[in-house]
């Protein structure tokens, strides 16, 4: 092999690993909450669920680890150190996949967070066949790899990427995902999100019968030919169907009774307080909270709480934050998924998420009326914070790698 095509190669798998892992880093810390909640999954896999006081600490870091390794490699700073723990990493993460792919304890990885859901044999794949071989070339041959900045300049990146991730996950967990891969985004309309198209495919099941001690399989067609010789073993589904995003949107009154259907019915528009577990929810904003209730009784619109905690602990919320809204209950890993906040409000109008607000972010008093009211006419265009994220990343690289090209580099 030429050295011409040696650094070609090289150069494009320190492309692709590094583009591979800042967007893998990116994506999970747009959502901290949602990858702390992966990380809780294995530390239960691995029965160290005790550990799970610091799954948000853990998530985040490795999450930064991940994007910091991807820009270190793409721009090519300490390639020595940077390919030798990208190697390791992949190494480590094709194993724990392989173990994945084969026992499936949790359905996939969490390796792109929501924005892309990877089966595990499809990840284990990816590491084994792109992302390690990726790892190997660029670790045996890093000295190919042109750095963008000089031997001073180096630490620069490392310790800037760190504290811009650690930023970047701070703002997300404390206001919403700047971007929701989840089905309940804003603008998501529930009962299309369920809906199921009439060609769709459908589960391919296998069923498992005996006869005069040997086992046979059949498929749906083929039952016709089992007669009452045959005894029934097992049925197992061999390829799954088309699944909705939402698979089921169940709220539950005080009697038991589901009314779902008439949150979701068109025209109407709800307020959801959303709560997985009041016993955990933050009542510092209970003020901005009752005053949007008695703005929507004022204006004839429904409101509600909803959890999954019991009817304890809603009597307890009430007699702490005042709260005169009744309380619907349903499943808790539905409303961690609707919003990543605890309290978080929800706007529904016809069974279309209107606008999503963390308990941090409710508007006050003095703004409330005016707010909504633009919702609900439509205007649901706000500042877009990439702008100042991108600018706020690019811009301190940009002017330090000027100042190294005009300044440091003539110094060497």
């Amino acid at each position: 092999m030429t050295e011409k095509l040696k650094k070609i190669i090289t150069e494009i798998c320190r492309f692709v690993l590094g583009a591979v892992f800042i967007f893998s880093g990116t994506v999970k810390n747009i959502d901290p909450v949602g990858g702390a909640l992966k990380f809780d999954d294995y530390l239960g896999v691995f029965h160290l669920s005790s550990l799970k006081a610091i799954s948000l600490f853990a998530s985040i870091n490795l999450s930064a680890l991940e994007f910091l390794l991807g820009l270190c490699l793409l721009v090519a700073v300490y390639r020595r150190l940077t390919t030798i723990c990208l190697l390791i990493f992949m190494s480590f993460m094709t194993l724990l996949t392989l173990y994945l792919a084969i026992y499936n304890p949790v359905h996939d990885c969490g390796c792109f967070g929501d924005a892309f859901i990877l089966t595990n044999w499809q990840t284990f794949f990816k590491n084994i066949f792109i992302l390690l071989p990726a790892a190997i070339v660029t670790f045996l041959f890093c000295k190919k790899m042109t750095p963008l900045y000089s031997y001073r300049a180096y630490w620069f990146v490392p310790v800037f990427g760190y504290i811009f991730m650690l930023g970047f996950s701070y703002y997300n967990y404390y206001s919403l995902p700047v971007k929701d891969f989840r089905p309940y985004s804003i603008g998501s309309n529930i009962p299309q999100k369920m809906s199921i198209p009439e060609d769709a495919p459908q589960d391919e099941i296998e069923f498992i019968y005996t006869k005069d001690g040997k086992q046979k399989s059949f498929s749906m067609t083929s039952l016709a030919e089992i007669d009452s010789t045959w005894t029934f073993v097992d049925s197992k589904v061999v390829k799954e169907g088309y699944r909705p995003p939402i698979i089921s949107f169940e709220l539950y009154d005080a009697g038991d009774n589901n009314i779902a259907d008439a949150i979701l019915e068109e025209g109407k528009t709800v307020f959801l307080l959303v709560s997985p577990h009041l016993e955990d929810a933050s009542d510092s904003n209970s003020d901005e909270i009752n005053n949007i209730y008695d703005y929507a009784r004022k204006h004839g619109y429904a409101f509600y709480g909803v959890t999954a905690s019991a009817h304890e602990s809603i009597d307890e919320w009430g007699n702490t934050t005042g709260a005169e809204y009744p309380f619907l209950t349903t499943d808790d890993v539905m409303l961690k998924t609707l919003i990543r906040s605890n309290p978080g409000l929800v706007l529904l109008r016809s069974g279309t998420v209107i606008w999503k607000w963390h308990h941090r972010n409710l508007p006050h008093e003095e703004t409330v009326n005016a707010e909504i009211e633009s919702l609900l006419s439509g205007d649901t265009k706000k500042n877009n914070p990439w702008i100042w994220i991108v600018l706020c990343f690019a811009l301190p690289l940009l002017l330090v790698w000027l100042y190294d090209f005009k300044f440091l580099r003539q110094q060497t």
